[in-house]
């Protein structure tokens, strides 16, 4: 009959656990208490969350086999670190008569109550012991965004050392969607603009992170990086309009531009009180004359006109607010996120695995760690943002829908239309579907969304200088339209 001393240790690091290290010691043990030469079986760099290790299954084999009278162990939890697989191994160890010794715990009587009960709480110890260092990671990762480190993915216009953000070459394109989104340019204006997604365009105008901020869930904590923007800065890009600026309820107010110098005009009165947009620079460099708010208000009319009539145009627009449309150049193919994220997590679970069975060092497995939970949380949110488009473009699509039903329903015209409609409802006209009204010294661009500039005379909605009509910008293919509305 054999005395079985067996070994494991999860990393070669632990050299004072080694498996030659137990294997001295068992043999000390074995011979103070005169139980016989010890053969030594052992699993080394092998996890101890179960039973899949040839060490384990061949000493439960010579078991079977009665051919063991004595298991000499260095802990308990070298068996396993698992009370189920605890629990199996002392049923086998009694059917068989083998003697089970832990030099750490003592010789345990696997036949008496006492006995497994004392295995069974060495067995919960163990596994109290790997959750709570789970327990400990996640506490650590807490406290460590909360002391202001970034352990996700970095955000673009930043990249992480020492897990802190440091702004890279990006960063001048988040001020720049910023200012612009604060001077009232459209998220799809900017996005063409810095070259980033819409999506990532939107996500990135309402993330705190360039505040100088870091979040756990829905959380925020000062960071020790650097801000890219001003609290004024984020404040007015979450509002639209320039700094200092008092939003104006006319239905244009910050989508009328002056065309010579390309600045935002602004709102004001004439001798007769009545709204006309100037530009700011007008006398300064720039000869723009101000325009009639009611003038540009039917500009804005011929454009919604243009819509109504121009079926190609139309369903065009249809098309690109689809919830299912993809961006120009994207793939055939939506990404397996489902997928991504289940093989990354089981990468996860594997890793804390080796580092809970201490094959792996801490250094290593912090790295690799963070790696992995970066590149979860970037399929997450690949696939939040992906939801957030497609709500956002149900969204707009319902408006279009709705605002485009009553354009072109045939049992209205556009006056009837515009003047049954209220503030609100115009206001979703305008802001969905008009992108600009900018002002040049012998003729207006409205720009609807999708469409090339539609040139307007300003004759044609009652302004000085009246010319032939509107015609579209782009090689000049639209006819002359009549005055629409006065």
């Amino acid at each position: 009959m054999l005395t079985i001393a067996y070994a494991r240790v999860s990393t070669e690091h632990q050299t004072d656990h080694s498996p030659e290290a137990q294997r001295r010691r068992a043999i000390a043990y074995a011979k103070a208490r005169d139980i016989g030469p010890v053969r030594t079986i052992s699993d080394e760099g092998l996890s101890g969350k179960n039973l899949d290790r040839p060490g384990i299954q061949e000493l439960i084999e010579l078991v079977e086999a009665d051919q063991v009278a004595h298991i000499i162990v260095w802990r308990i939890d070298r068996l396993s670190r698992s009370t189920a697989d605890i629990s199996r191994l002392l049923d086998l160890f009694d059917k068989h008569s083998v003697g089970f010794h832990s030099m750490s715990e003592g010789a345990v009587e696997v036949a008496s109550a006492s006995g497994r009960m004392q295995a069974g709480i060495q067995g919960v110890l163990a596994q109290f012991q790997r959750e709570q260092i789970v327990e400990n990671i996640l506490m650590g990762n807490d406290q460590a965004i909360h002391d202001g480190y970034w352990l996700n993915r970095p955000p673009t216009g930043y990249d992480t050392k020492d897990k802190v953000l440091m702004a890279n070459d990006d960063a001048h394109l988040v001020r720049l969607a910023f200012k612009g989104r604060a001077a009232g340019k459209s998220y799809p204006a900017l996005a063409r603009e810095t070259g980033l997604n819409y999506s990532t365009v939107r996500h990135m105008l309402e993330n705190r992170v360039y505040l100088g901020f870091t979040r756990r869930r829905d959380e925020w904590f000062p960071g020790r990086h650097d801000a890219l923007v001003t609290q004024d800065e984020f404040d007015a890009a979450q509002r639209a309009h320039v700094p200092g600026r008092r939003r104006g309820s006319d239905l244009l107010s910050g989508r009328v531009r002056c065309g010579e110098c390309g600045k935002i005009t602004a709102i004001d009165t004439n001798g007769r009180n009545q709204p006309i947009y100037r530009c700011r620079h007008r006398g300064n460099g720039c000869n723009i004359p101000g325009r009639s708010a009611a003038g540009l208000h039917r500009a804005a009319r011929l454009g919604l006109d243009l819509l109504r009539t121009d079926d190609q145009l139309f369903e065009a627009i249809r098309a690109q607010l689809a919830p299912d449309a993809r961006e120009p150049g994207a793939g055939a193919a939506s990404p397996n996120r489902a997928g991504s994220l289940a093989s990354l997590r089981m990468k996860r679970d594997k890793l804390m695995g080796l580092y809970l069975d201490e094959k792996i060092t801490d250094d290593y497995f912090g790295e690799q760690e963070r790696s992995l939970t970066a590149k979860i949380e970037a399929v997450e949110k690949d696939h939040s943002e992906a939801t957030t488009e497609r709500k956002n473009k149900t969204i707009l699509a319902d408006a279009f829908e709705q605002a485009a039903a009553l354009i072109r329903s045939p049992e209205f015209t556009l006056d009837n239309v515009w003047d049954n409609a209220s503030q609100a409802e115009r206001r979703v006209l305008v802001e969905e579907l008009i992108e600009a009204v900018t002002i040049y010294a012998d003729r207006l661009e409205v720009t609807v969304a999708g469409a090339p500039p539609l040139i307007v005379r300003p004759g044609e909605v009652g302004l000085r200088d009246p010319g032939t009509g509107p015609v579209v910008s782009k090689m000049g293919l639209e006819p002359t339209r009549p005055l629409i509305g006065h």
